[in-house]
């Protein structure tokens, strides 16, 4: 026996203990720990459990009485050792040296963190408690299931609660710990479903029958089979226990009289004596279970943990390497450490925004990302394209109809292809105002990010940096929009006296008249020639408008003042 107790304190508790220890310092907000979450509907016979494995009082009563997170540390002293207790919240530490004074202390936490009423709160409360007759053990209660607000309660009081399960057993580092009542059919209870909907093969999963001796006469064998995991299969199986009723506190049954109860009613009981003899039943088997389970958890996820661990680690330390060793003390120093700072700062939105390396973050090159834009600005401009293309014939067609006059066919109306023109550069002018926007917000997000990073661990001034920012890229934004509307202001007037206009026109008479082609021209070769017309003057219009667009975005918004 004591070789056995040897081996349990080298195996069992260092692990438990490691990961108290690490909960405690605040590890879990940066990653999950293994962990073993109680959850079950209002009156379920819960706390009842937890009351049982703890050897002490915990709230109970009809309505939600576990009001937050309550997690309970269970240590086992040597036979002869006191009885220790501490609770512990937010900035708070008490030590309880009494533990009938563990439930009152509970409700006065829980009124602290959720305030007066029936509430919740997601604040965790830490309960240890070190005793000969508790096993090494962790558990998180969490808030029963409820369905239905009652006065005092925030009409979506139920979507709360189970938003704050899912948060805890949606962690695969997590063992759900469900608890059920043996009179009721287990297929259809909500905290079982919950569970099932985030670990769906069983696999973290563990049911707890309570309240046996509720069970309607001609029931027990369908109890029995659903602790035997033939009915809703879970890998980590179920057990039943018997704990203290409502008459039994009433009477002042001890934990330990109550025990010796539960034991004695699996044993003698017709149909339940086999779960007893298949060591399913009573609350010693479930502690010895839980604490079993719970190290093979810990065992299993120390791999994977310890490599989380060095990663956040080596995260942090690159970060406080970026902050330096801080500001000096002396106050002139101080002011050229600033100076240094900012300066570095400057330099490295400088680099940025003329697309040289950075050293801060691992930020590509924001020109890289701007050619992205710029494709997609091109891509914008060939559908308008096509889209003319497959339009001009038939709009040519209904002008000629509609407006030809008593001019000889051959001779093209000026003022039609004028108009025509000039309808389809203003169908560009508010995308390349949406691209703007587009580029504006792009080189915002990065220079805000570079502050971040170059100007991390001082608040105050990446504020700064951001302010004035904001300020530089919204005045750059305005006069590039201005400028390029002016742009598209110019480009309405149809006119060009370089050589393009005439280049691409004959290039598009070569590709479509066919060569030797003579005869008088008719509707048709009109129609013909104004869409040549229309088409050459339209792409070079639009390519030298692209080419202006993305010449203003770059040059008005990405370009930074080079001193100040």
């Amino acid at each position: 026996m004591n070789t056995l107790n040897q081996q349990y304190e080298e195996k069992v508790r260092p692990c438990i203990d490691l990961i108290d220890s690490l909960r405690s310092l605040g590890v879990e907000k940066d990653l999950a720990l293994p962990a073993i979450a109680v959850i079950g509907d209002q009156s379920s016979g819960k706390s009842s459990v937890l009351e049982a494995l703890s050897g002490v009082a915990l709230p109970r009563g009809s309505g939600i009485v576990t009001r937050c997170p309550l997690e309970l540390k269970m240590k086992r002293r040597r036979e002869g050792e006191e009885w220790y207790g501490k609770i512990s919240y937010q900035d708070y530490e008490e030590e309880i040296k009494d533990p009938a004074d563990v439930e009152k202390l509970i409700r006065e936490a829980q009124v602290k963190l959720a305030g007066i009423g029936v509430g919740i709160s997601d604040d965790l409360i830490s309960l240890e408690i070190a005793s000969p007759d508790v096993p090494d053990l962790t558990l998180i209660d969490l808030p029963g299931i409820t369905r239905v607000a009652v006065k005092g309660q925030a009409e979506d009081i139920g979507d709360q609660i189970k938003t704050l399960i899912q948060r805890f057993i949606t962690k695969q580092e997590t063992i759900s710990l469900v608890v059920v009542p043996s009179n009721v059919d287990i297929a259809t209870t909500e905290a079982l479903q919950m569970a099932r909907e985030v670990d769906s093969s069983g696999d973290r999963t563990l049911g707890i029958l309570t309240k046996p001796d509720l069970v309607d006469k001609g029931a027990e064998e369908g109890v029995v089979d659903v602790v035997r995991n033939l009915v809703i299969h879970l890998k980590k199986g179920y057990m039943i226990v018997r704990c203290r009723g409502q008459k039994e506190i009433t009477d002042r049954v001890s934990l330990t009289e109550a025990t010796e109860r539960e034991k004695a009613f699996f044993h003698d009981h017709v149909h339940f004596k086999v779960l007893y003899d298949e060591g399913h039943a009573t609350v010693p088997k479930l502690a010895e279970k839980l604490t079993l389970e719970l190290v093979h958890h810990i065992q299993k996820s120390l791999p994977q943990l310890e490599k989380q661990i060095e990663m956040k680690l080596t995260e942090t330390q690159e970060k406080l390497e970026k902050c330096g060793s801080g500001p000096p003390l002396d106050a002139a120093e101080r002011l050229g450490f600033l100076i240094d700072r900012v300066a570095a700062f400057t330099q490295e939105a400088i680099s940025l925004s003329t697309g040289e390396e950075v050293q801060f973050g691992d930020r590509l090159n924001i020109f890289a990302t701007l050619r992205q834009q710029f494709t997609g600005w091109k891509n914008t401009i060939v559908n308008s394209g096509v889209i003319f293309n497959l339009d001009i014939e038939r709009e040519v067609n209904q002008y000629e109809k509609r407006y030809r006059g008593r001019e000889l066919p051959g001779f093209i109306n000026y003022k039609t292809f004028e108009d025509m023109v000039k309808e389809q550069i203003k169908k560009l002018e508010v995308p390349a105002v949406l691209k703007l926007k587009e580029v504006t917000d792009l080189v915002m997000k990065e220079l805000f990010e570079l502050a971040e990073s170059s100007l991390v661990g001082f608040p105050n001034l990446i504020k700064i940096a951001q302010l004035k920012i904001n300020a530089i890229i919204k005045e750059k934004a305005t006069a590039a929009e201005s400028m390029l509307k002016t742009q598209f202001k110019m480009e309405m007037i149809v006119y060009t006296q370089d050589n393009r206009y005439s280049k691409k026109l004959v290039k598009r008479k070569r590709e479509q008249d066919k060569p030797g082609s003579f005869g008088i021209n008719d509707n048709g070769g009109t129609l013909k020639e104004m869409i040549k017309h229309l088409k050459s003057y339209y792409k070079v219009s639009v390519v030298y408008s692209t080419y202006c667009t993305s010449h203003y975005l770059i040059h008005h918004i990405l370009y930074l003042p080079q001193k100040g």
